[in-house]
């Protein structure tokens, strides 16, 4: 019977179907390598034959998204430490291995050696809050759905070049729903030009579109300077129509998720407190938490800033000091997050657009200021949610002790 071991570390390369683990001695030595299911049995069945090999089981994985959600919920559910060792890493260290190509199995071994080498090297992870894990879901599925409006706007607009090029450059589609309520009956010039702009008002204000009048008048006008029927014409204002109809019904289901995500942001203790900061909404609000979580993982409002990449990163060499630059690794959500509230706080009277003034003012470009004012803001929101305080435009006054 073999020896029990003071301690082992497994590696996990997580997938959707299934996960490659790998585990390790002290020594580096692969203990054992095996294919999992994503299956809580066959997981289950994994953390026992880990725990029968040592004493102490130190896991690593390189995948925090919903791949490994059932494997982090066990392993933790199970009282494991898991710590999360970039996928970036895991390339840039697999030339260092034997064995040509990528392989699931030699992933597996890369992320588990990793841990071993770097104990304090890599971030510890931990199954989020129900509120955050509900949070991430629903920003997910939202982000999905604005995609998924552009592809459909895109081809509504690529269509309707190939019947009224007049018509496709008259409205914003993306912004208007009226001209996408009246693209689902009237969608080619002469069916705009038959029911002229009276007619054309009062079918739009019978379904409640907001300037009715105006819409009218623009279609109208488009129709009227183009009197040649092009090519295809038929097939294509049935696929437009359609398309109209599909975007009238995924806009619903973005109201629908939107309404959700303020309801379940709104529930958490500190919704008040970053929606009370200029330009900091709910939607952006939601992002945040489901991002960062209860900020545990960030030590100051530098460490936030880091993440954000909104911290430039040193690159001294030999004689050289004081030379940074723009960091490459940061969540890039986060940074458009505190870039698009800075954004529009910056349009408004108060601290935000008084600091953006000052460094365009000292010279910097308008996305320079910007970023200058959300890293700013980084700390602000960091103080805010430190002291439980909500956003006042004059500093806090500190009481001397």
């Amino acid at each position: 019977m073999s020896t029990r071991l003071a301690r082992i570390w497994v590696g996990i390369d997580a997938g959707k179907g299934h996960h490659w683990a790998v585990a390790l001695d002290a020594d580096g030595e692969t203990l054992f390598s095996t294919k999992v299911i994503n299956d809580e049995a066959q997981i289950l069945a994994l953390i026992e034959t880990a725990r029968e090999r040592a004493a102490e089981v130190r896991w690593a994985v390189d995948i925090s998204g919903r791949a490994s959600t059932l494997l982090l919920a066990l392993l933790v559910a199970h009282g494991q430490d898991v710590v999360y060792v970039p996928g970036r890493t895991v390339n840039r260290m697999s030339g260092a291995y034997q064995g040509e190509g990528e392989t699931d199995a030699k992933d597996a071994r890369v992320i588990a050696d990793q841990a071993r080498m770097r104990p304090k090297g890599f971030a510890v992870l931990d199954t989020p809050p129900e509120l955050v894990s509900t949070l991430r879901v629903l920003t997910h599925y939202r982000a999905d759905l604005i995609a998924d409006r552009v592809r459909l706007i895109n081809r509504l607009r690529d269509l309707l070049v190939g019947i009224c090029p007049a018509l496709e450059r008259a409205f914003d589609y993306s912004a208007a729903r009226g001209p996408v309520v009246m693209l689902t009956e009237y969608q080619t010039p002469a069916a705009l030009r038959r029911i002229g702009v009276k007619r054309l008002t009062t079918w739009l204000e019978r379904r409640k579109v907001r300037n009715a009048d105006t819409v009218a008048a623009k279609a109208v006008e488009a129709a009227q300077s183009q009197q040649i029927a092009l090519p295809g014409e038929k097939r294509a204002a049935k696929l437009v129509c359609d398309l109209a109809h599909q975007l009238l019904a995924l806009d619903e289901r973005i109201k629908d998720n939107d309404r959700e995500i303020r309801e379940t942001f709104r529930s958490d203790d500190r919704a008040e407190i970053i929606e009370s900061m200029p330009g900091m909404g709910p939607i952006l609000g939601a992002e945040f938490v489901a991002i960062v979580g209860d900020l545990s993982g960030y030590r100051d409002a530098g460490r936030l800033a880091s993440h954000a990449g909104l911290a430039p990163v040193a690159r001294d060499s030999g004689r050289r000091t004081n030379n940074y630059h723009r960091p490459k690794r940061y969540n890039r959500r986060l940074r458009h997050i505190f870039y698009l509230a800075a954004q529009t706080a910056m349009m408004r009277p108060g601290p935000s657009r008084d600091y953006y003034l000052k460094k365009r003012g000292e010279g910097l470009l308008h996305t320079q200021a910007l970023l200058s004012l959300a890293r700013r803001r980084v700390d602000v929101l960091w103080a805010m949610l430190r002291d439980k305080r909500l956003f006042t435009p004059a500093p806090p006054v500190t009481q001397a002790a």
